[in-house]
């Protein structure tokens, strides 16, 4: 975490944010195209992130999102949360069409295995991430679907 990370999650909470996310999603791809890709509102903000690669199930076209992230033993845990959103974000289905993703974490590439998790492990899981996001139980809250979590491992030699 980051000096920044605790003013990121008051701006996080603010319950008009959602509203904006198309115009915030503009000012991160500029972020991104002016640094190259080295910077994300995330990254700026002090909180881990990571950018998901996944071809468009329809499509086939690779499609990039940068996404919180929550690091862990096995590799790192994702949450389709959109702010707490009524709809499923587009990459959750792309993914779940994909047998394998491609993820960028601190400048490295790596060709991950994904797995989404329920029950217990969810829960389990949930916690961790609540510590790096604690506005995720505003989402939660906010929707009437279950926020989906995914587990990416980097798959050797990739």
């Amino acid at each position: 975490m980051g000096l920044t990370t605790p003013l990121a999650v008051r701006i996080g909470a603010l319950p008009w944010l959602p509203n904006h996310l198309p115009k915030i999603v503009k000012v991160d791809e500029a972020i991104q195209k002016v640094t190259r890709g080295r910077f994300t509102l995330l990254s700026l903000a002090g909180l881990p992130s990571l950018t998901l690669t996944v071809p468009g199930r329809k499509s086939g076209i690779p499609r990039s999102t940068p996404l919180l992230t929550t690091p862990v033993e096995e590799g790192w845990v994702i949450a389709g949360s959109y702010f707490g959103g009524p709809k499923m974000p587009l990459w959750v289905g792309n993914l779940r069409a994909s047998e394998t993703a491609t993820i960028r974490f601190k400048g490295q590439d790596h060709t991950v295995a994904w797995r989404e998790v329920e029950g217990e492990e969810r829960a389990r899981i949930w916690q961790r991430m609540l510590a790096t996001w604690p506005n995720y139980a505003l989402y939660e809250k906010k929707t009437d679907r279950l926020i989906p979590v995914f587990v990416l491992t980097p798959l050797p030699g990739r």
